[in-house]
């Protein structure tokens, strides 16, 4: 399945677009994209079977977004969406493997789960991440999903102490309600708390996260594969934050 969803030129010189796929091809282009950025960030070799390459099972799965530069030819930007319905061949959701997710898999409506959300260091401006949020959205909408979750990852390759602020930090400010916490199965090492406060800087993708509306629901989750922790992210579809919600999710008439 394959579609062009949106254009947009978030830069002079930058003709980019999405596609929504499943085309073997594409996805590893997306792939190698993933290893590529994930690899050089966090440090870790992701466990590839495949030297270059980022895949695992649930890719097959999965929806995935591309943003491609059409004056290049490169894939420039990637994130995959894993539906409800679509669970069931790899046994639920890929956070799952991370935090107990019952209060969210008890909401009414339907859940979907972004992941492996990745920009070439070349691309990261507003213009490339609202284009993938805008294709994002659109996804929503056509599917009649109610509840995004995902994983956003903060590298923990200072030891963890920039991981533990910022999570503090997104937990000060964008605390899901009580009903939606999620407990993680592998808590970040008592090393990596900080000893002193500091300034923190939110990357880029999860500072669009809190943009959106998007709350973090609860304690971060340590991924020793990625070197990473990652705080499990909940958006409702419908409370999709303002000029966002307008943008984004003008349903036809």
């Amino acid at each position: 399945m394959t579609a062009t969803t949106a254009s947009l030129q978030p830069r002079r010189g930058r003709n980019l677009s999405t596609e929504l796929t499943r085309d073997p091809e594409l996805i590893e282009a997306a792939q190698r994209l993933r290893y590529r950025v994930f690899s050089e960030e966090y440090g870790s070799d992701l466990g590839a079977t495949i030297p270059g390459i980022d895949a695992d099972a649930y890719d097959a799965a999965c929806d995935h977004l591309i943003v491609n530069d059409a004056d290049t030819g490169e894939l420039v930007a990637t994130t995959r969406i894993l539906h409800q319905d679509d669970t069931a061949s790899v046994g639920g959701f890929y956070s799952r493997g991370e935090f107990d997710l019952a209060a969210l898999e008890a909401l009414p409506g339907t859940l979907a789960e972004l992941g492996r959300t990745c920009v070439h260091p070349d691309y990261r401006n507003g213009g490339t991440i609202t284009l993938l949020w805008s294709a994002v959205a659109e996804y929503l909408v056509q599917r009649n999903v109610t509840h995004l979750i995902g994983c956003a990852s903060i590298s923990m390759a200072d030891g963890g102490a920039k991981a533990w602020h910022v999570a503090r930090l997104l937990q000060q400010q964008h605390l899901s309600e009580p009903h939606c916490r999620v407990t993680p199965k592998r808590q970040l090492p008592h090393l990596a708390h900080p000893e002193s406060e500091r300034s923190v800087d939110i990357p880029p993708l999860i500072k669009a996260y809190m943009r959106l509306g998007a709350r973090v629901c609860g304690e971060p989750c340590w991924d020793p594969e990625f070197r990473c922790a990652d705080m499990l992210v909940l958006l409702e579809v419908s409370n999709l934050a303002g000029r966002y919600s307008r943008h984004f999710l003008r349903r036809p008439a």
